[in-house]
């Protein structure tokens, strides 16, 4: 009988282990393809695959930044001068524009004069920048001087101010913005939960009768099962108005308006684990506090919350974490706006919502959807640190009590 008991209890012990060896090796394969297909955003050229901008030969300029690039596309460079040239007025010339300008019987059969045609067009015009797919490019023309362009840099990545992933002939990845947007909603929703929650726990766990505990730690813990999206329509029609109509916005769907949901929606998580934390303070260390002559609320921030300083540490870390980490509510209260935040009280965009919002529109394996697995990748990093400073700070209190 002991000896069927042992065998029993091996094969249980090696299917625990072979279960935990099984999820590890899962995690880590989801981590290393997620950085495989974003690390590969910056293995691609900064303009449009299969595609070329070219200049005159006389013009001076021999190198754009993408930034410049999008900004004379957009009009907003206008003359040579601002982009280290000489004075000229800039003559932007798309692909399109070509069929307009001749017949399909001067570009020739399957489009065969369609180069000639095109160097013709960049010669004649010295102020020109065309862009045009690279099979079309006049070789042999020494009118025409193709630009040099790098793959998209790291610096450009993480230091970019815009995120504008389909704008043509140059996207910009300036993911500055969605890591501001995320860590600025993030922190004042924090700022407003974590003095609540903390709150909330110390009465529930210190000064609520039992009959009163009975029902609010139910219906605390009932917030939490609430659909994220569901949180969102809240938003839409409670708070997002309340917000435009109290400070007189052009529009209700900010920061702010972010930062109160994600507040709320981490409530139950930092109120259930940190009264948890608390009420397994032993009772003998209650009552030493109070038989040295300290009152209630002496024995509660000396003695309780010392004691349960490592609980708290982990609900304020998986608070945070649910902050960061939301997708649908932020989504559709904060104004899905990819712009640097200066306030609260203007549209921004987060880096979950970022990836919810385009990466079903994302070409699989293309610039765009390598940029969002990098996304992931930084959420990834980000969260990855909280976790590490929150066991520091928690191992750190732990042996400061000891």
């Amino acid at each position: 009988m002991n000896r069927l008991r042992k065998i029993g209890e091996r094969i249980v012990e090696v299917m625990l282990t072979l279960s935990g060896s099984i999820t590890s090796l899962a995690i880590l394969l989801i981590i290393l393809f997620l950085f495989k297909e974003g690390i590969g955003l910056f293995n691609n050229p900064e303009i449009e695959k299969g595609y070329v901008l070219c200049l005159n030969s006389s013009n001076p300029v021999e190198k754009l930044t993408p930034y410049q690039i999008k900004q004379i596309f957009d009009s907003e460079i206008e003359n040579w001068k601002e982009a280290g040239g000489t004075d000229g007025e800039i003559m932007l010339f798309r692909f399109d524009e070509i069929f307009n300008m001749y017949s399909d019987e001067e570009l020739g059969e399957d489009y065969a004069l369609l180069p000639q045609k095109l160097g013709e067009v960049i010669a004649q015009n010295p102020d020109i920048i065309a862009f045009f797919p690279e099979k079309y490019l006049p070789e042999g023309n020494r009118s025409v001087k193709k630009l040099p362009l790098e793959n998209i840099q790291v610096q450009d990545f993480f230091g970019g101010k815009e995120w504008l992933p389909t704008a043509t002939p140059m996207a910009q990845f300036g993911v500055l913005p969605l890591i501001l947007g995320t860590l600025w909603v993030s922190l004042f929703a924090i700022l407003i939960a974590l003095p609540l929650g903390l709150g909330v726990a110390i009465y529930l766990s210190e000064l609520a009768n039992e009959r009163t505990r009975k029902l609010l730690k139910p219906t605390i813990e009932l917030l939490a099962g609430i659909p994220s999206v569901v949180y969102g329509f809240f938003g839409l029609a409670v708070i997002v108005p309340l917000i435009q109509r109290t400070g007189h916005l052009p529009v209700g769907e900010t920061a702010l308006a972010g930062s109160l949901i994600l507040a709320v929606m981490a409530l139950p998580t930092i109120i259930t684990l940190a009264e948890d934390a608390m009420r397994n303070t032993p009772r003998a260390m209650r009552e030493a506090g109070l038989a040295l002559g300290a009152t209630q609320w002496q024995t509660i921030y000396s003695v309780v919350i010392p004691y349960a300083a490592s609980g708290i540490t982990a609900a304020v870390v998986l608070g945070i974490g649910r902050a960061i980490g939301e997708t649908m509510a932020v989504l559709m209260v904060t104004g899905n706006a990819a712009v640097m935040p200066h306030s609260l009280f203007e549209p921004v965009r987060t880096i979950p919502a970022t990836i919810a919002a385009e990466l079903g529109e994302a070409p699989a394996g293309g610039t765009h959807y390598q940029a969002l697995f990098l996304l992931g990748c930084i959420l990834f990093i980000i969260t990855m640190i909280i976790s590490i400073s929150a066991e520091v700070i928690s191992k750190k209190q732990i042996n400061q009590g000891l």
